[in-house]
């Protein structure tokens, strides 16, 4: 049975598109397969078990995930025609008084010094 598999692999290079690319290559069952190293993505087609692509590109040591599908966004939910809108109590929140600003110092008059003659 052919199926496909998507895996999240961390490649920062084109040696390590090569070391994918080499096991990828010799792994049996595998029909065809797409390295994406800007996406860090790795499809793999063929007669393949999920698990045994997994193992087999781990084995190159990068870091390698199944890649997540994004979660379908949920359906919306009808609306009675006549249902009230939810209303939430508002919190009443305890005034605060704003600290008062802090009295400027006096300006400082310059100290003259008078030096005896």
């Amino acid at each position: 049975m052919s199926q496909t598999v998507v895996l999240k692999v961390g490649m920062s290079c084109q040696g390590c598109v090569g070391a994918v690319n080499r096991v990828l290559g010799k792994m049996e069952g595998v029909e065809s397969f797409d390295i994406d190293i800007k996406e860090q993505k790795v499809t793999v087609k063929g007669n393949v078990e999920p698990e045994a692509v997994f193992q087999t590109v781990s084995k190159t040591g990068k870091k390698t995930s199944f890649w997540e599908a994004p979660a379908p966004a949920p359906a919306p939910t009808p609306t009675p025609a006549l249902a009230e809108p939810e209303t939430k109590p508002v919190e009443e929140k305890p005034t605060e008084t704003p600290a008062e600003p802090e009295p400027k110092p006096a300006e400082e008059k310059p100290a003259v010094t008078v030096a005896p003659a």
